[in-house]
């Protein structure tokens, strides 16, 4: 089993920086993938970045693209969203989520592929 819980979210003005950090309890988080995804109100949730397990090979979404940077801590079972640049279409809730298969050379976009999901942590980008 793998629990995490993201912290980090909150009340930042347009421009303006935020790290999200996801904790994870569970042996097996550092084999796994793991992406955040957000949710806006009235929206569906979309992804927003993923890193790999080994290399750390990373994706992102088109709109935070030069602007957030993930990357991960595996002796300390922490993945960090670095958030720089913030824009009013940024605030979301913000969720980490660990991928279902363990030990892929790849992290998808799709939110299918992870299994174990934190309650999330909300960012409000004032403009």
């Amino acid at each position: 089993q793998v629990q995490l819980v993201e912290s980090g979210g909150g009340l930042v003005q347009a421009g303006g920086s935020l790290k999200l950090s996801c904790a994870a309890s569970g042996r097996t988080f550092s084999s796994r993938a793991v992406g955040w995804f957000r949710q806006a109100p009235g929206k569906e949730r979309e992804f927003v970045a993923a890193i790999t397990w080994s290399d750390g090979s990373t994706y992102y979404a088109d709109s935070v693209k030069g602007r957030f940077t993930i990357s991960r801590d595996n002796a300390k079972n922490t993945v960090y969203l670095q958030m720089n640049s913030l824009k009013s279409e940024d605030t979301a809730v913000y969720y980490c989520a660990a991928s279902l298969e363990r030990y892929a050379d790849y992290a998808r976009p799709d939110s299918y592929e992870y299994r174990y999901w934190g309650q999330g942590t909300q960012v409000t980008v004032s403009s």
